[in-house]
Parts: C-alpha cells; sequence; structure tokens
C-alpha cells in the first residue's frame, strides 16, 4: 500500500469510528444512559496488525479477538496492556488452547462451561511454573459466561434459552455460576451472547432484553460476582443492545469494512 493510500485509509477508519461512537451516543441518550457505560470492542478478525495500528492512531485501545492463534501475533507485534491496548478475546475458546490465552487477553467473553472455566484456572494457578511465562499480575483472569438465550444449534454458550419459563434450565445454570465463582483464579465479570440474525435492529431486542433479566437475577442470587458487564450486540444490531444495557458493544465490519477471510 502506497503512503497515500495508507492515509486515505486511516483517515476512513477514523471518520468510520467516529461514526460508530456518535451511533453508540445517541443510542445510550435515548436509553437515558451515559454513553461512559458503554465500551467500544473494534473487532480485528483477519485484519493485519496496520490496520489496528490506524485504529489506535485514531484513538482506539480495545481490540476484539476471534482466534487465539491469529491475535498472538498481533499482540506481539502491536503490544499490550502495559501499553495501554487491551485485548479481549471473543470467540470459541477451545480448552486445548488455554494454555496459551493465558497473561494476553484482558477479557475472555467466551466462557461457555465449568469444564473451560475450571481449565483456566487450573492454568492460572500453574502459570508460575510454565515455562519463558511470568504472571501479568496476581489478579484472577477477567472472564464472562457466554448464554446462548436463543435456543440456536449453531451457537456456542451455556444454554439458557426459556430460562424464565423453565426452572430446571434456569437451576441448572446457576448451578454452574455457583460452581465457577468458587474458583479462585478466574473472575466472573457478567454475560455475554450473540443474537440471532435479524431482518431489523429492534428484532433483536428481546433477546439482549432476556440476557439483561438474567442477570438481574444472578445478581440477587450470586452477590459475590460482580456482574457489570454485559457484551452484546454487533455491527447490525448494537444500537438495539445499548437500548437494553450492553456495556460492550464488538463492531468490526462497521468500523473496518468487509473482512476479506473467514
Amino acid at each position: 500500500m502506497s503512503q497515500t493510500s495508507q492515509s486515505q485509509h486511516s483517515l476512513l477508519i477514523r471518520e468510520a469510528l467516529e461514526r460508530v461512537r456518535e451511533r453508540i451516543q445517541n443510542a445510550s441518550r435515548r436509553a437515558a444512559r451515559s454513553p461512559d457505560e458503554v465500551m467500544l470492542v473494534a473487532v480485528t478478525k483477519t485484519f493485519p496488525a496496520q490496520v489496528i495500528r490506524e485504529a489506535i492512531d485514531a484513538g482506539q485501545c480495545v481490540f476484539g479477538e476471534n482466534r487465539v492463534e491469529e491475535a498472538l501475533p498481533k499482540i506481539a507485534e502491536i503490544g499490550d496492556m502495559e501499553l495501554g491496548i487491551r485485548w479481549h478475546l471473543i470467540g470459541h475458546l477451545q480448552s486445548r488452547k488455554v494454555k496459551d490465552t493465558i497473561g494476553h487477553f484482558a477479557l475472555i467473553h467466551s466462557v461457555d462451561s465449568v469444564k473451560l472455566a475450571e481449565t483456566l484456572n487450573q492454568r492460572m494457578a500453574a502459570l508460575p511454573s510454565i515455562a519463558n511465562r511470568q504472571p501479568p499480575n496476581s489478579q484472577p483472569q477477567p472472564i464472562l459466561l457466554e448464554c446462548n438465550v436463543s435456543g440456536e444449534k449453531t451457537k456456542s454458550g451455556f444454554a439458557v434459552a426459556g430460562w424464565d419459563r423453565d426452572v430446571a434450565v434456569f437451576d441448572a445454570f446457576l448451578l454452574n455460576v455457583q460452581q465457577i465463582a468458587r474458583l479462585p483464579h478466574v473472575r466472573v465479570n457478567g454475560l455475554m451472547t450473540v443474537a440471532p440474525i435479524v431482518e431489523q435492529a429492534e428484532q433483536a431486542r428481546p433477546f439482549f432484553a432476556n440476557l439483561r433479566r438474567l442477570r438481574d437475577r444472578l445478581r440477587e442470587l450470586v452477590p459475590e460476582v460482580g456482574w457489570e458487564h454485559l457484551s452484546m450486540g454487533m455491527t447490525d444490531d448494537f444500537e438495539a443492545a445499548v437500548a437494553e444495557g450492553a456495556t460492550l458493544v464488538r463492531i468490526g465490519r462497521a468500523i473496518f469494512g468487509e473482512r476479506s477471510a473467514p
């Protein structure tokens, strides 16, 4: 990319970020919320480090990656929390890749089983003994619990669809939450969901509202957990998510354009 083309591309990203931030602000105000309550996570899946640098130059500091193996080279090249850049893992995390996530992500959005939480906990506990890896700090790993509120078979997450109508569904999830909350080396910070693909963003609102109500119920029953975050909303529906209480919105396409690879 020529210097002129790169400058033009940087300007496009800056303008796109400004538009997204303005939409978040407007959605927050319509919902009688402060825009400061909503954090923009810029999703950089498939985009190279240079594009991320352009977003950093435009004031963005929180980035979301879907795959550990794609994220780590970018983190190594660009920098991490010590430089003010925070990385979130937002995609499905396999247990076998947990060892590679430790020390690199400020927040893991996609913990979808007790087993995965336990594996993270074990890896965090063993961190000082892992070769060539020093613990970044003594704090537990912050995580969100991914919830499948729609019941779609193609989606990951704890099976919570119908929790507000089926006591057994809620009780099963509550038991899982209580087990994870007892783990000393991970810290539950809230819930995450991916809404179904819909024609109009407003059609996603019931799913976001459902997650918010679930969070509020858990806040009553498991008060030792902070429950400060609701990660929900992407390019096509983030304004509806903000209206229902999202504190983290995961936006890629509206900032960086269409991805060049799956």
